[in-house]
């Protein structure tokens, strides 16, 4: 039997969260029902934590080296090395982290200091955990950028983290976390906000650091696909306890609680478009439709057509000179009515640019898009006002695009009154309820702030903010990249809704093929600013012409696949 280098057993996670009447209020987050979460890592082995947002996964791998809020309150026990880690002092945990148990998080932007050079950032670590300074540091931390495949680390060691793309951030993470050689390496989501080039690229770092290094791999992801590729072992998680563990093979193959079946089957796929996709609620009480998509009108008005769209940026350049590069180049398509444009490619190929150009967010270069037989990007700053009732944009972060202070109600009302929709605020609000009933949110949200919900019940609000003003089209910037995949299949259900409810037409900017397989009637693959190859979304799929967009499409997870046979 192998050797486990760490074991859970029946760890309890509960947060203070306030008092009632002189009661000290507790909210579990791991360990419901009685029912503490227990699984080991073994030596050499992967192990993956996977379930939806809120399932506590998270929060088990962070207690285990209690990276957790002070109102945490912990039990059970966590046993490395047979040693109880919620017994250790916070010094004995300091030594551990870093040194024998590093950790990757999902945002390396907010996990890197940004006053500090990247090369700054991994000496530190050096230097506290192994005393190791000066030349042999800087030699090493440059050895570590190198076998995580950063170009040119030497160059990369002088670096700030703002200076680097979103994959090479995670590579100088994962650099960082394996600084001091430790033994266990905690991926706590460390590829969902990634293109799936870059993701494949770190999924493959992954692999063969944990082979040259004997390292083994605590995954956290709501993606079993993705967790297929990597894991020898999978523990499925939901509402903070344990539905289902196993090999790997095992889970795939003939998993035995149903609400594994169901995250296995609510992902859409590269092969095939339905009509609707199913989520976990379906699959557990039993409700099946498999019916295929319904194909669209081509002969549908044209609503948006875009001619040679280009926006450049100049950059500095040495002292006093500078240089034009080029985001988006000659950019050309037609949008008809009720039908959706997936804008797909790597980060940088110019596709978010190339969405807040033609909305005239960012100022065009050049090029034209025609709405309604007017070019939006020549109109005066009184008809572009008008004119963008009818095109809005949900963006990839409700978070950040929903305003903290106002309530939903007041979020809903306010582009209402400002386009002198509605006779009163008292009209105003009854449409807002309309709306937040139509994308599956009763009246009392209109009382509550963005923090009160979760992601994918932002991402509602945000695109029923939208709908108040009556928009023909909407631009989605990666609307749903940010969800896990139940609620992604439930955003992804409600915009096909209300396009055949409401005639709408998207364009639908995303990183992930597969979401794109299902949401959109044609497909534009971008590369450096330029369209490489534009068709259908099944001819992009089944039989892509370019060697990029069938690099793109490889890169998909495709989960676990049995080993082949001679």
């Amino acid at each position: 039997m192998t050797e486990s280098l760490l074991s859970v057993r029946d760890l309890r996670v509960s947060f203070r969260t306030g008092t009632s009447k002189g009661v000290v209020q507790r909210t579990e987050a791991a360990g419901r029902g009685g029912v503490g979460v227990s699984f080991d890592v073994p030596a050499n082995t992967t192990v993956a934590l996977v379930g939806e947002s809120g399932s506590g996964k998270s929060v088990t791998a962070m207690s285990i080296v209690n990276l957790l809020p002070d109102n945490a309150e912990r039990s059970g026990q966590v046993l490395w090395r047979g040693r109880d880690l919620l017994q250790a002092t916070p010094a004995e945990l300091r030594a551990l982290r870093g040194s024998e148990i590093g950790c990757v998080f999902q945002d390396p932007m907010s996990s890197l200091n940004p006053v500090m050079s990247i090369g700054a950032q991994i000496v530190e670590s050096l230097h506290v955990h192994m005393g190791m300074r000066g030349r042999a540091a800087r030699a090493w931390a440059e050895q570590l950028l190198h076998e995580v495949g950063l170009p040119e680390p030497k160059r990369r060691l002088k670096s700030y983290p703002h200076e680097l793309s979103g994959g090479q951030q995670q590579r100088v993470m994962i650099a960082m976390a394996l600084a001091c050689e430790p033994k266990l390496l905690i991926a706590d989501e460390p590829t969902t906000a990634l293109d799936v080039t870059i993701q494949r690229q770190i999924m493959d770092l992954l692999a063969g650091l944990k082979q040259r290094m004997g390292l083994s791999l605590l995954f956290i992801s709501h993606d079993l696909a993705l967790v297929g590729e990597i894991a020898d072992e999978v523990v499925v998680m939901r509402h903070g306890t344990v539905r289902e563990r196993g090999a790997v093979a095992q889970i795939f193959c003939a998993p035995q609680d149903a609400y594994t079946r169901a995250l296995l089957a609510c992902r859409p796929g590269l092969d095939h478009n339905a009509a609707r996709l199913m989520v976990i609620d379906d699959h557990i009480d039993g409700r099946v439709h498999i019916a295929a998509a319904t194909p669209k009108d081509p002969a549908a008005p044209v609503v948006l057509e875009v001619k040679a769209l280009a926006k450049s940026f100049w950059l500095r350049q040495g002292l006093f000179g500078q240089r034009e590069f080029q985001a988006v180049k000659n950019v050309n398509f037609q949008l008809r009515r009720g039908h959706t444009l997936g804008v797909v490619g790597e980060s940088g190929s110019g596709k978010t640019t190339m969405g807040l150009t033609l909305l005239r967010l960012l100022e065009p270069t050049a090029g034209e898009v025609m709405f309604d037989d007017q070019n939006l990007l020549t109109l005066s700053d009184d008809l572009r006002q008008t004119m963008r009732r009818r095109i809005q944009i949900v963006f990839q972060n409700p978070y950040a695009s929903l305003n903290p202070r106002f309530t939903v109600g007041q979020t809903l009302v306010e582009p209402m009154r400002i386009h002198a929709i509605g006779a009163d605020d008292a009209e105003r609000e009854a449409r807002a309820g309309a709306l937040l009933a139509r994308v599956g949110l009763d009246d009392s949200a209109m009382a509550k702030y963005p923090h009160e919900f979760s992601g994918g019940q932002r991402q509602r609000v945000a695109i029923a903010r939208c709908l108040t003003l009556s928009p023909e089209v909407l631009v989605l910037d990666e609307a749903v990249s940010a969800l896990d995949v139940s609620v992604q299949a439930q955003v992804l259900n409600l915009l096909k809704d209300l396009q055949d409810e409401l005639g709408l037409a998207y364009i639908f900017i995303s990183h992930d093929l597969a979401v794109v397989r299902f949401i959109a009637d044609e497909v534009m693959v971008m590369k450096n600013g330029e369209v490489v190859e534009q068709a259908s979304a099944e001819q992009i799929m089944l039989a892509p012409q370019q060697d990029y967009t069938r690099r793109l499409i490889s890169a998909v997870p495709k989960g676990w696949q049995p080993e082949p046979v001679d």
